[in-house]
C-alpha cells in the first residue's frame, strides 16, 4: 500500500500530466488554425501522450491499493504570438514537470516506498527525453529565425525531429 503522503504527491502528479495534455491540446488548435499543420499533429499526438502519462499513474495508484483522484484540469493559454514561443513555453513546462517528478522520486527514497521509486523511474527517463525534444525543437526554430520557407519545411518535417530525438 502507497502511504499518504506518496499518495497526495502522486495525486497532485495526475492533475499535472492532466493540465499538460491540456496545454498541448491547445497549442496544437493554436497551431491548426495557423496553417501549421504537421506542428499542430505533432502537438496532438504529446496531448494524447500526456493523457497517457495520466492514465498510467491512475491505474498505478488504484493497482497499489490507494484511490487515485481525478480533479478538475485548469484551462491552459490559448494563444501565442510565434511558434518558437509555443516551444519556449513547452520546455519551460516540461521542466517543470520534470521538478516535480524527481520530488516524489526524493519523497518515495524518504518513505522507502520503493516500488513506487522503481515505478517513477520511467517518468524520469520520459523527462529527460521531452526536455531534449523541446530543446532540439527550439535550436531549430532559431536556426529558421523568420524565413518562411525555413518554417514550411520545418512544419512539414517536425514529425522527423520528433522521431529523432526518441532515438538518440
Amino acid at each position: 500500500m502507497i502511504k499518504d503522503t506518496v499518495l497526495d504527491a502522486l495525486n497532485k502528479q495526475i492533475k499535472l500530466e492532466g493540465d499538460s495534455s491540456q496545454l498541448y491540446l491547445a497549442m496544437a488548435s493554436w497551431a491548426e488554425i495557423k496553417g501549421l499543420e504537421g506542428t499542430a499533429n505533432f502537438l496532438y499526438a504529446h496531448a494524447d501522450e500526456e493523457r497517457m502519462h495520466m492514465l498510467k499513474l491512475i491505474k498505478f495508484i488504484n493497482e497499489r491499493g490507494g484511490k487515485a483522484f481525478v480533479p478538475q484540469i485548469e484551462e491552459p493559454k490559448q494563444d501565442f504570438s510565434t511558434l518558437k514561443d509555443v516551444f519556449k513555453a513547452i520546455l519551460t513546462h516540461e521542466m517543470f514537470v520534470s521538478e516535480s517528478i524527481n520530488e516524489i522520486v526524493g519523497l518515495t527514497l524518504e518513505q522507502k516506498d520503493y516500488a513506487t521509486h522503481n515505478f517513477l523511474q520511467w517518468y524520469v527517463s520520459e523527462q529527460i527525453e521531452e526536455e531534449k525534444l523541446a530543446r532540439n525543437v527550439l535550436d531549430k526554430l532559431e536556426m529558421i529565425g523568420s524565413d518562411k520557407g525555413g518554417l514550411y519545411l520545418f512544419d512539414r518535417d517536425i514529425v522527423t525531429i520528433s522521431a529523432e530525438s526518441s532515438q538518440e
